[in-house]
């Protein structure tokens, strides 16, 4: 079933669904170079520093962090471009804005396929209105097999139509269990379901998206 998923769309979609998840999903991303310097951020990550995205452009990732924190951080980014892991989540870590406050917040790292290699990026989720949910955490998710074929199918931009018509379901069906994904992500819009899929480990690195069985 995700290999005919994956066969709907091309290969150059990996580039359009990052950049949807960018603009879209509403989520503080980055994505880094090995020097672990600021290739790129959404509008939601510098708002947080209180810089614009010009401002944050070939900067060190380490710039933004506490000085406690740089080392451990740089360690993990390092494990990842070693492919000793494909993700990290820190669950506090503290950062400097651009006045010099200091805020607390998650910082998940994960490896993307990008621009024909693999690329970092990083997923920031700020201590103040994003930690105070007392449920369970995403990671520790059950998705049922139909959840994890729709889950697949949106990481690669398939339409509602495309999915109703590859998994014999109808578009309200789709729209369900589409809806049902968000609510257990915890996230108001696709793009954000997948990021925040990718940041957690339902979803496996590379291409095709995969959900992981484990």
């Amino acid at each position: 079933m995700t290999e005919v998923l994956a066969s709907a769309v091309g290969r150059g979609s990996q580039q359009e669904i990052l950049r949807s998840l960018f603009e879209r999903s509403g989520l503080c991303m980055a994505r880094l170079d090995s020097g672990f310097r600021l290739v790129e951020v959404n509008a939601e990550f510098s708002e947080q520093f209180g810089c614009r995205p010009a401002e944050l452009g070939g900067r060190s990732f380490g710039d933004l962090l506490h000085a406690d924190a740089q080392t451990l951080v740089s360690r993990q980014f390092s494990r990842l471009l070693d492919d000793q892991e494909a993700r990290f989540t820190e669950p506090m870590i503290a950062f400097r804005q651009k006045d010099s406050t200091v805020f607390s917040g998650e910082l998940t790292g994960f490896t993307v396929c990008a621009h024909g290699g693999e690329g970092l990026m990083a997923l920031l989720c700020p201590e103040t209105g994003s930690r105070q949910d007392p449920s369970p955490t995403p990671h520790r998710l059950v998705l049922t097999d139909i959840e994890a074929r729709i889950l697949e199918g949106v990481a690669v931009g398939m339409s509602t139509v495309n999915l109703a018509s590859t998994l014999y379901l109808s578009r309200g069906g789709i729209g369900y269990h589409v809806d049902t994904l968000m609510r257990k992500l915890k996230v108001k819009n696709r793009p954000a379901a997948v990021a925040k899929a990718y940041a957690i480990g339902l979803i496996s690195p590379g291409w095709p998206p995969r959900v992981d069985t484990d």
